[in-house]
């Protein structure tokens, strides 16, 4: 059961994503998306890790204004540990698993099998960059990832012929 009831936990850990959206938006035509294969819960650590490394790729090959770089999951869920002594003796100090209940530590976000983790806008001609960066920030996740690649479809378009 997720541990998530924030008005009942004394001290809640700070979330240590900076930014959930980088770039500026223009337009774009493509969209890629660094999928998961199984569900999974991923740690906050593991998101902004994945977010940094995709984005300094990405900043520094195609320039601030050719991207947007968007996290999808929002970590909510509070894990706890149960801290154990690391010291000589600490068998005769520690208490084991007894009232072991643990303290909130870290946040994490629950994600099905098949959802996005990270999304980037783009333009067609950057795909072999873009699937660069993400494929670093798959190296930064605990789980098994893919690229999608989506055509996004202008207003107006139907994708439909015209008959006449």
């Amino acid at each position: 059961m997720p541990y998530v009831r924030k008005e009942y936990i004394p001290r809640i850990p700070q979330l240590k994503i900076s930014k959930f959206k980088l770039g500026k938006a223009s337009d774009f035509n493509v969209v890629f998306k660094l999928v998961v294969k199984r569900p999974a819960l991923i740690m906050q650590e593991a998101l902004e890790s994945a977010r940094v490394s995709a984005n300094k790729i990405l900043e520094a090959e195609l320039g601030e204004n050719n991207y947007v770089l968007r996290v999808i999951p929002y970590p909510h869920i509070i894990c706890r540990e149960h801290k154990m002594l690391a010291m000589a003796g600490a068998d005769r100090v520690s208490k084991g698993m007894k009232k072991a209940y643990g303290k909130p530590v870290t946040l994490a976000a629950k994600v099905e099998a098949g959802s996005p983790i990270l999304e980037v806008y783009s333009k067609r001609e950057y795909e072999n960059v873009i699937k660069k960066g993400l494929r670093t920030a798959a190296s930064k996740l605990p789980i098994e990832t893919f690229v999608e690649k989506e055509e996004l479809k202008k207003e107006g378009e139907t994708g439909e012929e015209p008959s006449g």
